[in-house]
């Protein structure tokens, strides 16, 4: 027998260790860079002073029976150690309005029909069938965006596998692939309108203006997708997947930050490292926006990636407060995780999510303090802008919008200011250094059409992962493309060598 195909994975994020878990246990030679000194990318955590901080996505979702993380599991024998979570999230909105969003399906019902009407149903049972369709068409992990003739009858496969159980929505689905979310909402209340605009800024970075009806509905559901508590916060999700990784016979490198990739004849044949470290390869794994995949293939780069070199005008970034807080300032029975909105035009601190640690995590804080993390969208351009002034103006814009974070949380929050004992900010700015992504582009694509997302097939043996690709932004939306391209290169490269 010949040797295993050597597979190179560039980057630690949730798709990049899924990919890679999967393809070290179908025992492939598996060799992950990642440029941090830990793993998890945006859904990694840091310390600081005593407290362990998750650096971005801070929700933990999709760990119901056959969701994402359950297939994670099961394909990489990882035995999660979870917490239900009775409320996945609370928006407080403008004028007191505050609605828990309850994991349980009869609960959230009554909640909303409580803050909204009855008359509000109309637009949640559309929500719920589209999403239970939708749901069901990404576990079957079609390859989209087609980008070869063979993907449509992959494409009407898991088509034909997955909707006839939800044949009800099949006219509503047509109907609504090529509108947004706002069509739905037409004739409803303002307050809905902007619960859900402020609800979908953060699953699908846009507001129902733009966002597309169909991926809307489905980001709308992520908080009856098994939402659950876990220990490390989001190292308890990252670091059981490169455990695995490892347990399969696979590598993961950290402080091995990838240069360039080494094209010959067209194909990846190595990556190169800044340390001057050669890691040849079979098939190379970029989990980078395209933008960064881009500038590490330079002049190898094929079509379908030079397409993509720039960042999209409308990608958003995070200004991001890291807060440390004396747990005994804090309600006992708190929910972790808020949505604060205090009014339009949404981000830049006027839609703020807040994530607290659990209150018995010492891995999380010394005992008696609690870790939170304070973030808001915002746009690109205007910290870069700022950035070129100096260091006096980046620190003064930090200094404003992490003040902007704590007084929304300590308006939704009972005693929040009062127990914050120091605040650490991150801005775009930021984000680009620890991550490496452009300008400090984070969340993917604004999912404005069906179409929006990167192919993950970018040229022969070369791969990207991540939240460019379907099914997109959320940790069990990565997952499930992890799982996909992970299937895709052993179908498409390997079985055919």
């Amino acid at each position: 027998m010949g040797r295993a195909p050597r597979v190179v994975v560039i980057g630690g994020g949730i798709g990049g260790l899924v990919t890679a878990g999967c393809l070290a246990r179908a025992g492939l030679d598996v060799t992950l860079l990642e440029s941090h000194v830990y793993v998890g990318g945006c859904a990694g955590t840091f310390l600081h002073k005593g407290y362990r901080f998750d650096a971005g996505a801070t929700l933990s979702a999709g760990f119901y029976p056959g969701g994402p993380f359950d297939l994670v599991g099961r394909r990489l024998g990882i035995a999660w150690q979870t917490r239900p979570a009775d409320v996945a999230m609370v928006y407080h909105g403008p004028d007191g309005l505050v609605i828990p969003r309850s994991t349980c399906q009869e609960t959230w019902r009554e909640a909303r029909v409580n803050a909204f009407g009855a008359g509000g149903e109309r637009f949640w049972r559309w929500q719920e069938a589209a999403a239970d369709a939708l749901w069901a068409l990404a576990l079957e992990r079609p390859p989209w965006p087609p980008s070869r003739v063979l993907d449509l009858f992959d494409i009407i496969r898991a088509s034909l596998a997955a909707l006839p159980r939800h044949a009800a929505a099949l006219p509503s689905l047509s109907a609504d692939a090529f509108r947004p979310v706002a069509s739905r909402l037409a004739g409803h209340r303002d307050d809905l309108r902007l619960f859900v605009d402020a609800q979908l800024l953060i699953s699908s970075q846009a507001t129902s203006e733009r966002a597309s009806a169909l991926h809307g509905a489905a980001a709308l559901d992520l908080p009856r997708r098994g939402v659950v508590h876990l220990d490390g916060g989001m190292a308890g999700l990252v670091e059981p997947i490169a455990d695995a990784v490892r347990a399969h016979g696979g590598k993961v490198l950290l402080k091995r930050e990838a240069e360039r990739i080494v094209f010959h004849g067209g194909r990846p044949v190595a990556v190169q490292t800044k340390r001057g470290e050669r890691y040849a390869a079979d098939v190379v794994v970029v989990n980078l926006p395209p933008p960064d995949a881009f500038s590490l293939a330079g002049d190898g780069a094929p079509r379908a990636l030079a397409a993509a070199r720039e960042r999209p005008r409308d990608g958003l970034g995070a200004f991001v407060a890291y807060v440390g807080l004396d747990g005994s300032a804090l309600p006992a029975d708190l929910p972790l995780h808020h949505q604060i909105v205090t009014g339009r035009p949404l981000g830049e601190g006027r839609s703020v999510f807040v994530s607290l640690s659990l209150a018995d995590d010492r891995s999380r804080a010394p005992d008696g303090l609690r870790a939170a993390t304070l973030s808001t969208h915002t746009r690109l351009d205007p910290w870069w802008e700022l950035h070129l002034q100096g260091r006096a103006a980046c620190e003064a814009r930090n200094a404003e919008y992490a003040e902007r974070l704590v007084s929304a949380a300590d308006a939704a929050i009972p005693g929040f200011r009062r127990a914050v004992r120091f605040v650490l900010s991150g801005s775009p700015i930021d984000f680009q250094r620890f991550t490496h992504r452009t300008d400090g582009w984070v969340g993917g694509y604004p999912q404005t059409t069906l179409l929006r997302s990167a192919p993950p097939r970018l040229g022969p043996a070369l791969w990207l992962v991540g939240d460019s690709i379907f099914p997109g932004q959320s940790t069990p939306a990565v997952a499930l493309g992890g799982i996909r391209v992970a299937e895709g290169i052993l179908r498409q490269e390997v079985a055919t060598r």
